[in-house]
């Protein structure tokens, strides 16, 4: 009897998801007595330590812990203490509204720079100047322009954004086939009926593998964006947590962050695979 790839991968990934829960546990059972600790080590971290447990939370604490958020997500009881799912709508909305913002200015640009080599080798300085410049530099610019914390977050997704989008867009409108184009212009189609019934759905897998690049940096970015702007996200609630030195809600945020950007990834490689076609 032979199982299926997927069957047997599933099966191994289980038990390296196991044998990680193990030994984490086993690593999080005690560090000794407050005797055998480093003192200041104790006196950062406060009764957990110097109790002999580990400050590091081990697997079941996180997984209770874990289940009081998912159990009431939405709490709000005040600036610093709003519940996990408020946290990530906030980060998910910014994130949203600066990749949308993206995805209309990045794909017209990158179709026009495809379309015309002028455009390309006019625009291609600016690009090339720009691009390299993590978006975070551009944060103190937009907190003094924008004056609005939430608002300058939403700008950094949208020019960490932009750059995978357009030069994807560009590339893949450049590289559709001369012959399919040549045989339009035979047949006397327009520029535009050109542009969507031929060169975007050739080009389309491409300018979606741009997108879903630029969705995962929009996600990275999110959280150190919010760190820097405070108030409200998973940045903040992380950054938050670590001065509450709560490792538990720190840990819970990292695998909430790790679940939403598969999410969002493995949303984007559906429409990618949609829009493949064999030629």
């Amino acid at each position: 009897m032979t199982f299926s790839l997927r069957f047997r991968a599933a099966i191994v990934s289980l038990v390296i998801l196991a044998a990680f829960l193990g030994v984490w546990h086993l690593a999080t059972r005690g560090t000794g007595t407050a005797a055998t600790m480093s003192p200041e080590y104790a006196k950062l971290m406060g009764l957990t330590a110097t109790a002999g447990k580990s400050a590091m939370p081990g697997p079941l604490d996180v997984g209770a812990k874990l289940w009081e958020h998912l159990k009431h997500p939405f709490y709000d009881n005040g600036p610093n203490d709003k519940g996990l799912g408020i946290q990530l709508a906030y980060s998910i909305g910014r994130v949203g509204l600066g990749y949308f913002l993206a995805v209309i200015v990045a794909i017209p640009l990158g179709f026009l720079i495809g379309m015309s080599p002028l455009m390309s080798k006019a625009l291609d300085p600016f690009i090339q100047i720009l691009k390299p410049i993590s978006p975070l530099a551009w944060m103190p610019l937009a907190l003094y322009t924008i004056k609005d914390s939430s608002l300058s977050a939403i700008f950094v997704i949208f020019i960490c954004s932009v750059w995978p989008m357009l030069l994807n867009t560009a590339f893949g409108v450049a590289a559709v086939r001369r012959e399919w184009i040549n045989v339009a212009r035979t047949l006397e189609v327009g520029s535009l009926r050109r542009a969507f019934t031929i060169i975007l759905p050739a080009a389309a897998p491409t300018i979606l593998t741009g997108m879903r690049i630029s969705i995962g940096i929009a996600w990275l970015v999110i959280v150190a964006a919010e760190m820097l702007v405070g108030g409200t996200g998973i940045g903040y609630f992380v950054w938050n947590e670590w001065n509450n030195l709560s490792i538990t809600n720190v840990i819970i945020a990292i695998l909430m962050i790790g679940v939403i950007g598969m999410l969002l990834d493995q949303i984007l490689a559906r429409f990618t695979r949609m829009v493949t076609f064999p030629e």
